[in-house]
């Protein structure tokens, strides 16, 4: 769907020209027959699920399809990116206790503060061509004191992913990963200060893998 909406930005900036469908190499309509595939598999799956969860859907797929749109109206598009990946959170605790109370909520809002972080810091790559082209995005916005904005993202979804755990009991464990965690993201805060060119923003934008895969691991742990 992303592609699909930003195929003609895409076309424009030299990191993207070569994706699929700006590139040519997949026609719009084989992009809309995998839209529906998927959208048939996942439905599929879905049907396993308790009504529920099943109610819960349609919204996942609406904030989805607004995503690709956001970044050409609001000015911090990164964050409807987070409110649209972060609502696995929100289907994923629903599937598993039939309800979404508080700390399902509050989770949701540490994945929305952490994609506004690492995508911003994504975003760092591109700024010059989305000024050129009129795509707006954080790292437009924050301008010389993204560092800041993004620091002040991961705290609080530090705050928030520590609240979450206290709330359900997770032990000493988790609270020592959040602290590793924090270290590490301290040291691309402060990379991120400096000027960095778009290969080292790329770099540190994957490394958020291995932070999710850490703060996973901390509440695998702490619930032991």
């Amino acid at each position: 769907m992303n592609d699909l909406a930003d195929q003609s930005f895409d076309r424009q900036v030299a990191r993207t020209r070569t994706r699929p469908l700006a590139s040519g190499a997949v026609t719009v309509q084989q992009a809309l027959l995998t839209i529906v595939v998927l959208l048939i598999i996942a439905g599929g799956l879905l049907l396993t699920l308790d009504p529920f969860t099943i109610a819960l859907s349609p919204i996942a797929i609406l904030l989805a399809a607004v995503y690709p749109f956001s970044k050409r109206i609001v000015p911090l598009p990164q964050a409807v990116l987070g409110i649209a990946f972060g609502w696995g959170v929100i289907m994923a605790w629903a599937a598993a206790t039939h309800s979404v109370p508080l700390p399902a909520w509050l989770l949701y809002a540490a994945t929305i503060c952490w994609a506004i972080a690492y995508d911003t810091i994504y975003a760092l790559q591109d700024r010059e061509d989305d000024l050129r082209i009129g795509i707006r995005s954080s790292a437009i916005l924050f301008g010389s004191y993204a560092w800041l904005a993004v620091g002040s993202c991961l705290v609080l979804m530090l705050v928030l992913l520590g609240v979450t755990g206290w709330l359900n009991g997770l032990n000493a464990a988790f609270y020592g990963m959040l602290a590793a965690v924090a270290g590490f993201l301290t040291q691309q805060v402060l990379l991120v200060r400096k000027a960095i060119s778009p290969a080292q923003a790329f770099h540190l934008f994957k490394q958020h893998v291995w932070v999710g895969w850490s703060i996973l691991a901390g509440i695998w742990l702490g619930f032991q």
